[in-house]
């Protein structure tokens, strides 16, 4: 249902197969009619099974009127197409007329002749399902039993046949990384050469990145150009992908999708492209990570396999991120839910043969200011020789910029020299990222450096630095400081009976719901919620759907906390 409804939200064209045929209780009939009552598509049958249960023996072709048998020997390698047997002819007559009626309504083609009453053959019947099909107006129904390979070829033959091919879609935009100006490449081999790099993974064999070709061919051996950081790439080696195995293979065209070795530079969303034809495809966005857990291996000799497997995961998947956190020496993970973490620990145990002990769920928080707040601070530091001497006066006030503080030099000529400011900054930018509340970075301010003083010898780097952090603490101590957490963005699509349930579970969690909407017996149910409130939800939704509802989670926003989240940070932290 989840990945149905992605499909209708990008208007993607698909073909259904109905499987297990061969088990007991098989029921053909009913599986059509769910894909029109549970999933509101308009299915187009095109064969009926051939025997049910341990009668099931292959397919009945409706566009061939033939009947599809399979060698029971083979596991389904052999198959012949033989006559219609007489007990399911008029079965099958009757199937057939429904498709060709069912296709006059979304094919011109099909539609003409029948309106005319003219003989329709079988090469109308394809173009017709195609046509139809691409438009997303019907979904062809195939069936068979994939685990005795009954009916994959032909559902392979229909993907060839009626899903649309690269050449079928609109080409791609792009901009042009010296002008800016945007770039069309159209699916074609005549195109300079366009390629996203979507993936990174790493086998037994080494390193390996997925490339989509969009336009042109990628050669292996052959220079090209990683657009998205100007380097020059070779790719020494191309496969084409299939399960566990890899087909060697010298080029790649449109529509494509191979993987490469020998990559030094590229990583999750460049284009790679022709030295002569500049392009960057549209980019993928990953937001920041909003939960962290600490890690650590089980045993010593672990550590050093633990580092570069987080170095690979990392590599592989821009949204996880690895730290160390100064003060405790942990090795820190943060990711984009609690699941994301949780799948990339099975993976270092099950990929990479890797123990590891994880520590609680952590919401990154952050700190900021609620109104404005004038502060100074000063470093005055004498020893025996030359002493040490910073003077700084500031401003920090609320602003709109989550990537930290943003800097303002109002510094009048004299107060500090120009070569201290940078120092100013530094102890500025220092403070801000350790917090000064709870020790969460701080974010959504200005900070202004209105001026100081300097002592003629004893100033220094150093003390500006210091003087400058001290003014930030100082600010905090006597302005206002406020604890941000992360609010989730939640898209809920559940059935009706359980729409009541899920509601009373969003209140209890300090959800925001935004809106409810309804599509056929679903309902769609939008809210925000704060991160800390959604630890453990996929198993929450689970149980109070019979497992019926799937949700999708992303960062929305940061907003300020209420006064019994900041105290239990605050006893958390102390």
């Amino acid at each position: 249902e989840s990945v149905w409804r992605q499909a209708d939200r990008y208007n993607i064209p698909r073909l259904s197969f109905i499987n297990k045929l061969d088990r007991i209780g098989a029921n053909f009939a009913a599986a059509v009619e769910s894909i029109r009552t549970r999933r509101a598509a308009t299915p187009l049958v095109l064969q009926i099974p051939l025997g049910l249960e341990a009668e099931h023996r292959g397919q009945i072709d409706l566009i061939r009127m033939k009947a599809i048998t399979y060698d029971p020997d083979s596991l389904g390698a052999k198959y012949q197409f033989e006559d219609i047997p007489h007990n399911l002819l008029p079965e099958a007559e009757q199937r057939r007329e429904e498709l060709i009626e069912l296709l006059a309504e979304h094919s011109d083609t099909v539609g003409e002749k029948f309106a005319h009453d003219q003989q329709i053959t079988e090469t109308d019947l394809r173009a017709g399902v195609r046509e139809a099909t691409i438009s997303a107006a019907v979904t062809p129904v195939l069936c068979g039993s994939a685990l005795k390979n009954r009916g994959i070829q032909p559902l392979l033959d229909a993907v060839c046949d009626f899903l649309p091919a690269p050449v079928d879609l609109p080409g791609v935009q792009g901009i042009h990384p010296g002008t800016q100006e945007i770039v069309l490449r159209k699916p074609s081999q005549k195109d300079p050469m366009a390629a996203l790099a979507f993936k990174l993974t790493a086998d037994r064999f080494g390193e390996l990145t997925y490339v989509r070709v969009y336009s042109g061919t990628l050669k292996a051996g052959k220079r090209i150009h990683n657009a998205t950081k100007d380097r020059a790439e070779r790719a020494t080696k191309m496969w084409r992908m299939h399960a566990d195995d890899r087909i060697p293979t010298e080029q790649a065209t449109v529509g494509d999708i191979v993987a490469l070795t020998g990559l030094k530079f590229t990583g999750t969303g460049d284009t790679l492209c022709d030295k002569e034809h500049l392009v960057i495809l549209e980019q993928m966005r990953f937001p920041n990570p909003v939960i962290s857990q600490a890690i650590e291996p089980k045993t010593s000799a672990d550590r050093a396999k633990l580092a570069e497997t987080l170095v690979q995961l990392q590599k592989e998947d821009p949204t996880f991120r690895r730290t160390v956190d100064p003060d405790t020496g942990q090795t820190i993970i943060s990711g984009m839910g609690e699941l994301h973490l949780e799948v990339l620990v099975h993976r270092m145990q099950r990929q990479f043969s890797l123990g590891a002990n994880i520590g609680p769920p952590k919401v990154a928080y952050r700190e900021t200011f609620r109104s404005p707040q004038d502060a100074e601070g000063k470093y005055i530091h004498q020893t025996g020789g030359r002493g040490q001497y910073g003077h700084v006066k500031i401003r920090v006030e609320p602003f709109g910029s989550l990537t930290g503080p943003v800097i303002v030099n109002r510094v009048k000529h004299g107060d500090i020299p120009a070569e201290y400011i940078s120092a100013v900054e530094e102890g500025i930018t220092s403070a801000a990222s350790a917090g000064l509340l709870a020790g969460y970075p701080l974010i959504n301010v200005k900070v202004t450096i209105l001026g100081g003083s300097f002592h003629t010898e004893d100033s220094c780097d150093i003390a500006y630095v210091a003087a400058a952090s001290r003014a930030m603490n100082n600010a905090a101590r006597d302005g206002e400081v406020a604890l941000l957490e992360p609010i989730m963005k939640l898209e809920i699509v559940v059935p009706e009976p359980y729409v009541g349930d899920l509601l009373n579970d969003l209140n209890s969690r300090r959800a925001d719901i935004t809106d409810v909407g309804l599509t056929q017996d679903l309902r769609t149910i939008e809210a925000k919620a704060p991160l800390s409130q959604l630890f453990g939800y996929s198993t929450i939704i689970r149980s109070l759907s019979q497992g019926r509802a799937t949700h999708t989670m992303e960062p929305l926003e940061y907003a300020f906390a209420p006064q019994e989240t900041l105290d239990a940070v605050l006893g958390t932290s102390c």
